[in-house]
């Protein structure tokens, strides 16, 4: 366990998270819309093609999987790859990432809350998206002013509930391909529509990885419990390749399943209304089929707003600890909970949000935006974990990564064109947009504290 008094500072938060809860969480934070509603973005950009987008963004997650192993294990603090930078890069770098990283998850759940609006119109379409949006906002904050312990039971039970959808949604479509005499239309899906198997080229093929990147964001959320599992050491490591793997694996077959057993032109989608999971399923002659998934997928989508409230919360709680938020936020409850910080996170989130009033598109455009924060929260954590092995000689670390360090240097080099890729597509230029001028606002917000800090430490002394 490190010695570090970055990681000392953020103590007092509960350890009651045990390996099986932590694998469960991270599910319940990375597999949300991203799979269940982005994808139909991502099908749209690359027909059947997405596969292979989303094999690349998987690569992508690997490379900042094993870095973040790595210091999750020797640094195992609630402010995790924010203290990371500010440890091994410098303090701006910790301050930014832990900011910033609030910023794209405040944007993310506000999406989510959207498209579980957009979700709950199959069943009740007269209701306005953006009411059922707050109205789930108000519940989940209440749930994770709870107890760790609890808010890891439900969470445990709301990822079950989407895993156990996508194996069967994966087996059931599988069986219909290869059991019911459909391997000629499948085969036609693939690659016999207009345009073939990349029907858009290589471009609309890297485009789409912009939407798997973003599928992906959430496994990071691993890394945070690290403050609040039983045992770091051993359950960080195995719960962050365990996530990984069930990741690609039901990603991949999960949107393979899709462009195969209906024409991509019917799934794909400029701007998302209904996920194509329930499109498939409305298509296939099953009774109820339907409206089974669109349970589903407001589960997923829940479960994965619930996972990143946590997030929100425990980066503000870091930040508060570290002087660089106000000392409110780094208070406990009872229960061990950082209840004003999931409170101050909660307004982001609501206000986030409340953009489905003035957009029909609002969760593509939340999606822009918060994966220009994601992204460049990555690249940091892959720029630390090479800064951390200067210090750190591999032989003496619990666990390594395989391919160091050409794997960081590979998914540095993908982030960065992925993010060069965003400023050029229209579609998600408004990322760019915002995200210049956040970062511009953060960094002068930290060098002004800064600088008054420094003309207070003199006052201090001469006093």
């Amino acid at each position: 366990m490190s010695s570090n008094p970055i990681g000392q500072r953020e103590s007092g938060l509960q350890r009651g998270l045990g390996k099986t809860q932590i694998v469960m969480i991270g599910l319940g934070g990375a597999i949300g819309t991203g799979l269940f509603m982005g994808s139909g973005l991502a099908i749209g950009l690359a027909g059947p093609a997405v596969i292979v987008s989303y094999v690349l963004a998987g690569f992508v997650a690997l490379a900042m999987v094993f870095s973040l192993s790595e210091m999750a294990v020797v640094h195992p603090t609630a402010g995790s790859f924010g203290t990371y930078a500010e440890t091994y890069l410098n303090p701006w770098a910790g301050f930014l990432v832990r900011y910033t990283y609030w910023l794209a998850q405040v944007i993310a759940i506000g999406g989510e809350a959207v498209a579980a609006g957009l979700y709950m119109g199959l069943w009740f379409p007269g209701v306005p998206v953006w009411m059922w949006a707050l109205g789930f906002c108000a519940v989940l904050l209440y749930v994770n002013s709870r107890s760790v312990s609890h808010f890891g039971t439900l969470e445990s039970w709301l990822a079950l509930i989407k895993v156990a959808a996508i194996v069967f949604f994966i087996i059931l479509g599988v069986t219909h391909i290869l059991g019911g005499g459909h391997l000629a239309s499948a085969a036609h899906n693939l690659t016999g529509l207009p345009g073939g198997f990349a029907p858009h080229g290589l471009a609309g093929v890297w485009t789409a990885v912009i939407v798997g990147i973003f599928s992906f964001t959430g496994i990071e959320l691993i890394a945070v419990t690290s403050g609040e599992a039983r045992d770091p050491v051993r359950a960080i490591p195995a719960a962050l390749r365990s996530m990984l793997l069930r990741l690609l694996v039901f990603y991949v077959l999960a949107i393979a399943v899709i462009v195969t057993l209906a024409p991509w032109t019917a799934t794909g989608v400029k701007v998302v209304a209904q996920s194509p999971f329930v499109s498939v399923f409305r298509d296939s002659g099953i009774k109820h089929a339907a409206g089974v998934m669109n349970f589903v997928v407001v589960s997923a989508a829940l479960s994965s707003m619930n996972t990143n409230i946590y997030l929100c919360a425990r980066m503000l709680f870091s930040l508060s600890r570290g002087e660089y938020a106000p000392r409110a936020l780094g208070t406990l409850s009872r229960r061990g909970a950082p209840v004003a910080a999931v409170l101050v996170s909660g307004a982001g989130i609501v206000s986030a949000a409340a953009v489905s009033i003035f957009t029909p598109n609002a969760y593509g455009e939340l999606l822009g935006v918060a994966l220009f924060a994601a992204i460049l929260v990555w690249m940091l954590i892959l720029l630390s974990h090479l800064r951390f092995r200067r210090r750190h000689r591999a032989s003496e670390l619990p666990v390594r990564m395989p391919l160091f360090p050409w794997m960081q240097y590979a998914g540095l080099t993908m982030l960065a064109a992925i993010l060069v890729t965003m400023g050029l597509n229209e579609s998600f230029r408004a990322s760019w947009r915002c995200g210049v001028p956040w970062l511009a606002l953060i960094s002068a917000a930290y060098f002004l504290r800064r600088s008054r800090a420094r003309a207070v430490r003199p006052e201090a002394g001469a006093a």
